[in-house]
Parts: C-alpha cells; sequence; structure tokens
C-alpha cells in the first residue's frame, strides 16, 4: 500500500515542497485526521473523505467536494474548477489559508453529517 511520502517523493522535485505544505496545512486544519490514498491521490479522512489533492504537470489538484465549491464560490472565482475540484496553478502562490478555511469546513461538515446519522441510527432503536 502506498503512503503519502511515497506519491510526494514520485512527484517532480519543484513540486515535492507544495505538496509537503499542502500537507501540513491540511493536518494543522484537521489534526485527527487519517491519512491515506485513494484513488491513486493523498486524501484525508474524518468521519468521511475530508480533501483529496494531486500533483499535475501545471497545477495542483485538490478535491473537497461540491459542497465546498459552493460554499467558497467567492474566495475560489478565480481558480479553475469543477463543480468538487479545484485547480491551483503551480505558477502563482498556493492559497494554504483557503486551503486550511476549506479543511475546517470540511471537518465541521463532516461531524454534522455523523452526528445526524447517529440520531438516525438511535431512533431507530425504539
Amino acid at each position: 500500500m502506498i503512503h503519502i511520502e511515497e506519491y510526494i517523493a514520485g512527484c517532480a522535485p519543484d513540486v515535492r515542497p507544495i505538496l509537503e505544505d499542502i500537507r501540513a496545512t491540511i493536518r494543522a486544519a484537521a489534526p485527527e485526521a487519517v491519512e491515506g490514498i485513494s484513488y491513486g491521490m493523498p486524501c484525508f479522512k474524518q468521519n468521511g473523505i475530508l480533501v483529496y489533492f494531486a500533483a499535475f504537470k501545471n497545477h495542483i489538484g485538490f478535491y473537497p467536494t461540491g459542497s465546498t465549491r459552493e460554499k467558497f464560490s467567492e474566495v475560489l472565482a478565480s481558480f479553475k474548477g469543477g463543480k468538487g475540484t479545484v485547480q491551483f496553478p503551480l505558477n502563482q502562490p498556493i492559497p494554504y489559508g483557503i486551503i486550511s478555511d476549506i479543511v475546517t469546513f470540511r471537518v465541521g461538515e463532516n461531524l454534522e453529517k455523523a452526528r445526524l446519522r447517529s440520531i438516525g441510527k438511535s431512533k431507530r432503536l425504539f
């Protein structure tokens, strides 16, 4: 099984520090999250997937889900992306503050989903 360290080591040398900084940013925003690789990309999980990220030739792909794209539409407007994706160009500064804010939002979103699931399970017991 591949680990995030191996994924980063396999990337271009000039991109590795950026990926390490993204990883550290995510860890700081979600210290209880578990790191992993899913779909061949680094991911962080806490009550479900928080975010994925991946290196490409000209950008870093960041995958926080569709609800996040809507919530952060103004700050992400200048970046290419789809419903659940954002592309951070490598020829521009990486917006680590935005990444941190998104991860914090995703932690809260997943905690709320977990809470609602537990309420639903407890109601079925009666």
